[in-house]
């Protein structure tokens, strides 16, 4: 077993990076004479929706943006919020904003996503922004995809030649990520194996896995016989599981099952504290390529 592994703290990370961002804004500013403006509508009083939005408010006043909160209600209709988008769409002071997911279950997320502009699609949802990350064109990557290549990067972890595995296929994380890491570039170069619900012995899959990188949505899922020695492992997953130890009456957790795997591993993210908070600093990031 590896006697000790290194923690992958996203607040550090994230922290370094916001450092980077709030630099470049200073010549922003100047340029357009105003601070980079961030816009995000939240539906509804969905608890971790809630939490989400704040961290990034939060994050826009760190590195001196502006920032904007719509707040609509749950029974809001599709053509209502369309038309928030389009307002957005056509405000030349907002650079870049994001529909906060899950939406209610009475509007279509897909068409809610295609009626952003391109150029505004700081979260890197639309078609045209994954297309071209696809050809590797310049354009807005995926949040928490690129944050996850930017903690790698901060923290030195040799990619290329690695074996990644890739668990979940969504079209936000998993699928994104997969595309990510085999890119010709560094973090990158992984040969690549992109797993899911359906994939047959997913633990002889898991085991062959250099950098582990964890989206399935279920808590604990991965636990330490599912990993091999020295991996480094990313977990993606946020999940409340109730627990009357704590005064909260909960706790967080991830997709893996931390306490058996981390020994095993030479790195691993924590959960919280690990790819949550580079996923802000990477819309802040994907924001201030907007405001340019």
């Amino acid at each position: 077993m590896a006697e000790t592994y290194q923690l992958l703290d996203g607040k550090k990370a994230a922290e370094a990076l916001r450092e980077e961002i709030a630099h470049a804004t200073v010549g922003v500013k100047e340029k357009l004479g105003r601070a980079p403006h961030l816009a995000a509508v939240l539906v509804g009083e969905d608890g971790a929706s809630k939490t989400y939005v704040g961290s990034k408010v939060k994050a826009c006043a760190k590195v001196g943006f502006r920032s904007t909160l719509v707040k609509k209600p749950a029974d809001i209709t599709e053509a209502e919020l369309l038309d928030v988008v389009a307002q957005l769409n056509a405000d030349p002071e907002v650079d870049g904003f994001i529909v906060q997911l899950p939406l209610p279950k009475h509007i279509n997320e897909q068409k809610i996503t295609l009626a952003i502009d391109p150029k505004k699609d700081v979260d890197g949802f639309h078609p045209m922004n994954l297309g071209r990350m696809v050809i590797g064109l310049p354009g807005y990557l995926p949040a928490t995809p690129n944050g996850i290549v930017e903690m790698l990067r901060f923290y030195g972890i040799a990619t290329s030649g690695k074996h990644c595995v890739v668990v979940g296929r969504s079209t936000i994380v998993g699928s994104p990520m997969s595309i990510l890491m085999s890119r010709n570039a560094d973090p990158g170069n992984c040969t690549v194996t992109l797993a899911h619900s359906r994939t047959v012995d997913l633990p002889s899959i898991t085991r062959q896995a250099d950098i582990l990188i964890v989206a399935i949505g279920k808590p604990g899922f991965v636990t330490a016989d599912m990993v091999k020695e020295g991996a480094v492992v990313v977990d993606v997953g946020i999940h409340r599981v109730a627990d009357k130890s704590r005064s909260k009456g909960y706790r967080i957790v991830g997709d893996v099952d931390f306490a058996s795997v981390a020994p095993k591993c030479t790195a691993i993210t924590p959960v919280p504290g690990g790819v949550g908070p580079m996923t802000v600093a990477s819309l802040l990031l994907n924001t201030l390529k907007a405001a340019r």
